[in-house]
Parts: structure tokens; sequence; C-alpha cells
């Protein structure tokens, strides 16, 4: 359990990372991946990194059932260190030297929409949902990264009602590159990693770097913008009384898994 890195191609490392039984991620569980992200992409030897996840989906976002055992306490450190934690991840796939292939299956919720909406190229299987249920956890978050996947209209309609897009349809707005049976997810994400990995080094490393500098989006400053917002959520009592009801059949988000943590 936790995040590992493998180097089975040359030029690629594959981050996998595995927090059963959902990818809930603790708040060190961010941390320990922003780490492994920027070890990997820090690596002279290393020209692509696939991010990966072993188990029923890909993310699911902040161990939720973590933070209400906090709150419940009378803290706000798991607040503070999930939010911190969420924008040093998404950070680190961000600005990570080289290009960041998601191989993405099963549900991609939450956090996980920030990892793969700053990823350079998504690779998913045909079981892949996409959303942001965080209207129903008492949260906000990450309709930066959203905006990078599917149109402007289509992001709001999808953030208000906590619904999830399907991988064919993300292929179909040109965000997803391929969509594969979940199988043969790994292997296409590798496939796409080996064909970036056979540029040179170098010059892969400044054209990230160009493509982040034109980008017309400063992700990082929009999306601690959005977390503001969460914090007033929290102060006001709103948040924990929209938590509370997590975990219901008939609260569940749609395309999200029943429970967390």
């Amino acid at each position: 359990m936790g995040v590992s890195t493998s180097t089975p191609d040359q030029g690629v490392a594959v981050v996998t990372v595995d927090f059963p039984p959902v990818n809930a991620l603790p708040v060190q569980g961010w941390y320990d991946l922003a780490d492994a992200v920027r070890a990997a992409g820090h690596d002279p030897g290393v020209r692509c990194v696939v991010l990966t996840a072993a188990g029923r989906g890909f993310n699911a976002g902040v161990d939720i059932k973590e933070m209400q055992r906090d709150t419940a306490a009378g803290g706000h450190g798991v607040l503070i260190g999930a939010n911190h934690g969420c924008a040093e991840a998404f950070s680190a796939v961000y600005a990570c030297e080289v290009p960041v292939v998601a191989a993405v299956h099963g549900h991609c919720l939450g956090g996980g929409i920030g990892l793969v909406g700053n990823a350079d190229a998504i690779v998913a299987s045909e079981d892949a949902t996409f959303g942001l249920p965080e209207l129903d956890r008492g949260a906000l978050g990450a309709a930066t990264h959203l905006a990078r996947l599917v149109p402007q209209h289509l992001m709001r309609a999808l953030y208000y009602t906590s619904r999830t897009a399907t991988a064919a349809e993300l292929h179909a707005h040109g965000s997803v590159w391929r969509v594969v049976p979940r199988g043969e997810l790994l292997a296409a994400a590798r496939d796409l990693a080996r064909e970036i990995a056979r540029k040179d080094g170098s010059l892969l490393r400044l054209a990230k770097a160009a493509l982040n500098g034109i980008d017309p989006v400063d992700v990082r400053r929009s999306y601690r913008f959005e977390q503001g917002f969460t914090f007033e959520a929290n102060l006001s009592g709103v948040a924990d009384r929209v938590r509370d009801t997590f975990g219901t059949p008939h609260d569940a988000p749609h395309g999200a898994p029943a429970k967390e943590g």
C-alpha cells in the first residue's frame, strides 16, 4: 500500500498509487505522490512518467473518513493538510520536468481530476469515469482541472450536478488520447510513454517548460483560489452538514464508490 515507482522501459518511470479499497488518499499519500512524481521527473534517465493506480479505480479524491475523524475532534489539521497535499500533488504533475501520461481506470473523482487535468496526456480504460462530486461531499475545487478536460458549459453542468463523464465522451472532446479495454490500459500508456521517451531528453524538458509557459491559465493560482471557498464552506459549517450525509445510498455521488477510506 502507498506510492511506488518502477522503470519497466528505458526512459520511462511508472508511478503507481495503491490505497485500498478505492484510492481515497490520506494527507500523507498526497505528499508521497508529489515526491514520487518530482523524483521521477528529476531523474536524468527518465524522459516520460506514467501515473497509474492499482485496485478498483484510479482515484477517489481525499480520504473523507480521515477528515471526519479530525473535525469530530474539533480540529482542521486534516482539512488544511489535504488542501496543501492536493495542491502539492497536482503541482508536481503539472511541473514535472518531463511529460506525464495518466493511465486511468474505473473512477477518477475529486483529486483524481486534479491529477489527470494537469497531466500531459491521458490513456483511459473503457470503464473509466471522470467527475467532481465535490458538492455532494461538502467541498469545492478542481474545476480548474475539469475545465482542461471538457468545454466550459459542460464543466459547469458536471460540477453542479456531481455527474461523471465517460472515457469515450472525453475522447470525443479530445482530452483522452486513447480508450482501451481495461486489461490493455497499462500497455497502451507505456506505448505512448515509450514513443515520447524516444525524443531527446534535453529537448523534451525544454518542450515541457515551453508548453507550461504558454498555458492560458495559471492552474496553480486558479486552484488555490478555489480552495479559499472550501475553507469558507468548512468554517461556516456547511461542509460538515453535507459530509455527514456522505456514504448513505441516496446521497452517494454519481459514479462514486459508496464509501471512502
